[in-house]
């Protein structure tokens, strides 16, 4: 009876150093996994300013008077840009102005030493964009203003010309305030004063561009 006794509590206390050891040891750390990754959204609101350039081409038309017919610019464009968004939920709505130097010049058969030439262009215009995170495709139109430099025969006139333009782009945020954009730009000036000398020809100027432009939001 005394030896059941004693195995008893040899073994409760074995039980006991077993317990007491394995309370010792660490237990390991529960995983946890990192949180996705969300990028950060971007804000459209504010003001900004920028530079801009690209390519221009167009067809013009000679009409009226003593000499008519067909001619064709072509040229590079460079300019600033100052404008504002107002963001409201997936849409962006802004203004946005700019000018440019531009080197648009050509000529056709409408008679001799026939030439147009532009040499800046301003337009100032509503933008209505789509908020696509850190994209904004964008439609865009508005009031273009430039000068219709126009000779034939050695008569020309230089006047400047109030007339519309409409197109659309995409800008793209590349890193903090800083954005790219890429758009297109049809322009149409109208018709430029008559030409002296020329029983009343006047020239009509249009064009396409497509410019690219790195902007800073303020």
């Amino acid at each position: 009876m005394k030896s059941v006794y004693v195995a008893s509590v040899a073994l409760a206390l074995a039980a006991g150093l077993v317990s007491a050891n394995a309370a010792d040891i660490r237990q390991p750390a529960p995983v946890v996994k990192a949180p996705a990754y969300v990028a950060p959204v971007y804000n459209w609101t504010g003001p900004y300013v920028g530079i801009s350039g690209g390519y221009g081409w167009g067809d013009d038309d000679f009409r009226g008077g003593a000499f008519s017919g067909g001619a064709s610019h072509d040229g590079w464009l460079l300019g600033a840009t100052l404008g504002y968004n107002w963001q409201m939920g997936a849409a962006v709505v802004g203004v946005e102005g700019d000018i440019s130097w531009s080197g648009l010049d050509g000529g056709g058969v409408c008679g001799p030493n026939c030439r147009i030439n532009n040499d800046w262009l301003g337009t100032v215009r509503g933008r209505l964009g789509y908020n696509a995170g850190r994209f904004m495709p964008y439609l865009t139109g508005g009031l273009a203003v430039g000068n219709i430099d126009a000779r034939v025969a050695g008569n020309s006139t230089d006047s400047t010309k109030a007339g519309w333009t409409v197109g659309g782009g995409v800008e793209a945020v590349i890193s903090g305030p800083w954005t790219a954009k890429l758009e297109y730009l049809y322009v149409d000036l109208g018709n430029g004063d008559t030409i002296p000398g020329t029983g009343g020809t006047h020239a009509e100027f249009k064009t396409n561009i497509v410019r690219a432009g790195i902007n800073y939001k303020f």
